[in-house]
């Protein structure tokens, strides 16, 4: 299946998304081994297609205008790992639970850590709102891509809220 990649700026950090034709794969900090997408965000294959609309969408949400997304994705996960991440899809924007609200959500809830790990092997991070997720005590926790990411995204949405943390 062809992969493509695309660097995109944003006011938070620079963030390489990757696509399949099947959907967006991973939003991430660092370049990854997959082929540039040719061509910019203009053609008819279904990756540019789909790098367009993810690129228009991140824009949008870094810009207040966008609290959901309404992207095909296309992870790789366990089914445990899913059902996480289709939990955490479900966070509304601006607000954050804990990680024993999410194992309680998904009917496991002796399973606060391995929700941890999940939540931290999300690959789609901002598009599944993995970030939204604290610690029971009101701490940040963890963040794959860094907790200074973390509490900038934090802020976004709560400063777009008119809210402050």
């Amino acid at each position: 299946m062809k992969k493509a990649q695309r660097l995109m700026n944003s006011k938070i950090a620079s963030l390489w998304l990757v696509v399949s034709e099947k959907g967006l794969q991973g939003v991430f900090l660092g370049k990854q081994r997959v082929p540039m997408a040719k061509s910019g965000l203009k053609g008819g294959q279904r990756q540019i297609k789909i790098l367009s609309k993810a690129v228009h969408q991140l824009k949008e949400y870094f810009d207040g205008k966008r609290k959901n997304f309404d992207l095909p994705l296309d992870v790789a996960g366990t089914s445990f790992q899913k059902s996480v991440w289709r939990e955490l899809r479900k966070i509304p924007y601006g607000k954050t639970c804990s990680y024993r609200d999410i194992a309680s959500r998904i009917k496991n809830p002796k399973a606060v850590r391995a929700v941890g790990n999940a939540s931290g092997k999300n690959p789609v991070s901002i598009i599944v709102p993995c970030h939204r997720v604290i610690a029971a005590d009101g701490s940040l926790g963890g963040y794959s891509s860094g907790l200074e990411m973390k509490r900038k995204l934090l802020e976004l949405e709560a400063s777009l809220r008119g809210d402050f943390l």
